[in-house]
């Protein structure tokens, strides 16, 4: 069954200090364009995560992302409290030679004084440990072999939507060729009488044997029997490529290219406005199966 190149997955992984999300997130696109946007995976590990990425999803843009949530009592580690004891004791002394404080009770002090501390960068120590390490890669791994395995399964239940759409259009396509082919004695009867009545309005004697002669050279000119074989020999093809193969996208589209050249030269042909019609819609019904394709890995 062919699978969607849209998708998204996800995997966590619980480490040491806290919890690692892992997520991909993929949409349509020529060949593998992998971005990995996060600063936590060890540039040692990046080409073989791109190659795992690559041999997992083939094809399209696919974007992965980490997020790093950790434990509540590893955040408060990350603030140098010497520091802020230094800066709260020489603000609270200056604070007194401030006019503009007199009057704020100790406990709006205390806030404003924190709060300001706060923002500061050597009081908040910015510099951490490495979230992912050498030890704790095995199960970083495993984060992301579960966020694969959802994107890909994410993948194949959208590939089966697309199935459904772009096999039933082609179904529609075949059908309308079948009332193409019920409009044919019609238009050949409307032209033979056409030719008449503009005899008529001329005044001019048809001979019997030059008018067979000019509506064989008229179905001749505008037989759509070649272009109907094709088609259907396309649609086939078309079916035993999407049936057949784990990845046809870009095949279904040089398909759906030689579909679209028998269509247009079947309008072309047409000369009737029933059968132009018809041909309207397998161009609408085309039009319909190359937008889903281009989805499809």
């Amino acid at each position: 069954m062919i699978k969607s190149m849209t998708g998204y997955g996800k995997g966590v992984a619980t480490l040491e200090g806290g919890r690692l999300t892992v997520e991909f997130r993929s949409v349509n696109g020529k060949n593998a364009d992998i971005s990995i946007k996060t600063s936590l995976i060890p540039k040692d590990k990046e080409m073989a995560l791109r190659k795992k990425i690559a041999d997992t999803l083939q094809r399209g843009t696919i974007d992965m992302f980490m997020t790093w949530e950790p434990n509540a009592g590893d955040q408060a580690r990350n603030i140098n409290e010497e520091a802020l004891k230094a800066y709260y004791t020489q603000l609270h002394e200056l604070r007194k030679q401030l006019p503009g404080f007199h009057g704020i009770d100790n406990d709006t002090e205390n806030t404003m004084l924190l709060v300001s501390l706060l923002r500061m960068q050597d009081v908040v120590d910015s510099s951490r440990k490495d979230v992912v390490t050498e030890e704790n890669w095995p199960l970083v791994d495993a984060a992301i072999d579960e966020a694969l395995a959802a994107i890909d399964k994410y993948r194949s239940d959208e590939g089966v939507s697309l199935y459904k759409d772009v096999t039933s259009r082609i179904g529609t396509i075949l059908s309308l060729y079948d009332e193409i082919e019920t409009y044919e004695p019609e238009r050949t009867a409307t032209v033979a009488e056409r030719i008449r009545k503009a005899a008529e309005d001329a005044s001019v004697s048809l001979n019997p044997e030059r008018f067979e002669q000019e509506m064989i050279f008229y179905l001749e000119k505008f037989d759509i029997n070649e272009e109907k074989v094709r088609l259907r020999q396309h649609c086939k093809y078309f079916m035993d490529t999407i049936d057949g193969e784990p990845c046809p996208g870009k095949k279904l589209g040089f398909i759906i290219q030689e579909m679209g050249r028998e269509i247009n030269t079947t309008g072309s042909k047409a000369n009737h406005a029933s059968i132009q019609k018809c041909v309207v819609r397998m161009k609408d019904e085309l039009e319909k199966i190359r937008e889903q394709s281009m989805n499809i890995l």
